[in-house]
């Protein structure tokens, strides 16, 4: 994208009924790092890359709990992503407080996009340079939203945004007609092979990815290193042997006889 007249201010419109500032901010989203969410009926995950700008710093945080029931998968800004996650979990307490019982997944999502909406009509303010996966649990089932800069939001059953997130796209639409039936272990297992297509040849670690899960009678909470390494290598373990398997039914097979001519 390059500058034109019409993207000076985030409330003018060009002629063609487009609106540069906010188109601005959703690029910013894909040039974060990927973070992936993908549902089943009973369990939510969310992972994302967390790779650090440099080898003497750490990485930024880019999962956080909003509240028992409801996490949060950043890509983007990641300061606009803090303060937003801060607004959610300040909408769950209000909400607790007041009616004592757990916010609705779809009501807190709603008043997310709302005050993004907000950022695209008031030409002091900017639009929140992230997007969120909403991952929640609540009497209607398990929920995954995308919330965008632009005050639009979506559900999905599964979804991935950030950088080079296509590639994980891809591998999730290929597999999501099986995610409502799957087991958690399933869940992470894809959400496991989803990072790594983003990584393109790179080494899946546990140190540059994050997985969180929330599901029924499991609070959010996000996964140890330990066990997320423990997961990545019994997962390798397991496409060598079947890639093992595979070659050694090539050997096996004879060759087909030539066609008489």
């Amino acid at each position: 994208m390059f500058r034109n007249q019409y993207d000076t201010d985030v409330t003018t419109w060009s002629p063609q009924g487009r609106l540069f500032q906010v188109e601005y901010a959703m690029e910013a989203v894909k040039q974060g790092s990927a973070a992936i969410g993908l549902r089943s009926k009973t369990h939510i995950v969310l992972a994302s890359v967390n790779k650090a700008n440099s080898e003497l710093s750490s990485h930024q945080k880019k999962i956080f709990k909003v509240d028992d029931h409801i996490g949060v998968a950043i890509a983007g800004l990641t300061a606009d992503g803090r303060v937003l996650s801060r607004y959610l979990r300040s909408e769950c307490i209000n909400y607790s407080f007041t009616y004592e019982s757990p916010l609705p997944v779809g009501r807190l999502v709603v008043q997310l996009a709302d005050k993004a909406q907000v950022c695209t009509q008031r030409s002091w303010k900017r639009p929140y340079g992230v997007g969120l996966l909403v991952a929640g649990l609540d009497e209607s089932g398990a929920h995954l939203y995308y919330n965008c800069p632009s005050g639009n939001y979506f559900e999905y059953q599964a979804f991935a945004i950030g950088s080079r997130s296509q590639a994980a796209k891809t591998y999730l639409e290929r597999k999501f007609e099986s995610f409502m039936d799957s087991s958690r272990e399933d869940l992470i297992k894809d959400a496991l092979f989803a990072i790594k297509e983003t990584l393109q040849g790179e080494k899946l670690t546990s140190s540059i990815c994050t997985v969180a899960v929330v599901g029924v009678e499991e609070p959010f909470h996000i996964l140890d290193q330990k066990t997320i390494q423990e997961l990545i290598e019994s997962f390798e373990i397991r496409e060598e042997e079947v890639a093992d398997q595979g070659a050694a039914m090539q050997e096996q097979s004879p060759e087909a006889a030539p066609m008489d001519i």
